[in-house]
């Protein structure tokens, strides 16, 4: 019996040793795990700012490329505007022509008397060669006469000798200080020779105009704009000649109506 009881002492002292070993166990096991969840924590924690700086630098790549993905994926080429330049260039061109040919059409002399008839005439004086609107006044006194005032009345000779040289067939009159320059009447022939000369020069500024036009078309083609774009400098271009011309055919209609009606 005595040897049963302590039997029976030994299994319980090693039951309960037992137990109070898996107790232990469990909660060391328990402080383990917690400190493990809290260093992880903190290593979480820790390690987050450089995972935000991830996430950030990623995402804003992404931005990047979708915006790049947007846009073409590639550079686009930006035409400039040309279309100013190309203007001001025919433009300044044409005007030229036009400005040539008034000088052209003043020199023709009509039945009629004109201030500006006599601005071409060179004038010698003082071993200098001068324009001789630079060296006198023209004024018209009437239809048929002009009257030249020399700025300097001692330039008085070389003027009378100049327009005496002159292809305008006029023979001037010393009057006191000045000149006076009766315009003689046009006879048919002189007409006629007139008229041709308006003609041609004429016809030779429509040149100059139409080669400043292709001129300003070949530089548009060069530039390879787009279509529309083209189109519409081309037609802008075409207008401006047709302008410029017209102004040169209506300038040697009225000179040659000048002649008919001298």
């Amino acid at each position: 019996m005595a040897m049963y009881l302590r039997r029976a002492m030994t299994h319980r002292s090693t039951f309960l040793f037992l137990r109070s070993s898996t107790i232990q166990s469990r909660n060391f096991s328990h402080i383990i795990f917690h400190q493990n969840l809290e260093a992880c924590h903190k290593q979480k924690a820790s390690a987050s700012p450089a995972l935000d700086f991830l996430r950030d630098s990623r995402r804003g790549f992404a931005k990047v490329k979708k915006s790049k993905d947007e846009s073409g994926g590639g550079t686009v080429e930006v035409v400039p505007d040309i279309g100013p330049s190309v203007k001001a260039s025919c433009a300044s061109q044409m005007d030229a022509a036009i400005v040539a040919l008034s000088r052209e059409l003043m020199k023709l002399r009509t039945g009629r008397a004109s201030v500006g008839m006599l601005d071409h005439i060179i004038v010698e004086t003082g071993g200098t060669k001068m324009q001789l609107n630079h060296l006198a006044l023209v004024s018209v006194i009437d239809s048929k006469t002009l009257s030249i005032n020399p700025y300097d009345p001692n330039t008085i000779k070389e003027l009378e000798k100049a327009i005496v040289s002159s292809p305008l067939g006029l023979n001037p009159k010393v009057d006191g200080d000045r000149l006076i320059a009766a315009i003689p009447q046009l006879t048919k022939e002189h007409i006629q020779a007139m008229c041709k000369v308006v003609s041609k020069s004429c016809e030779d500024v429509k040149q100059s105009i139409r080669r400043a036009r292709q001129k300003a078309l070949d530089t548009i083609k060069k530039a390879s704009l787009p279509k529309d774009d083209a189109k519409r400098l081309e037609k802008e271009i075409d207008e401006l000649a047709k302008k410029f011309v017209k102004s040169a055919e209506d300038m040697c209609k009225a000179k040659e109506k000048e002649f008919t009606e001298g």
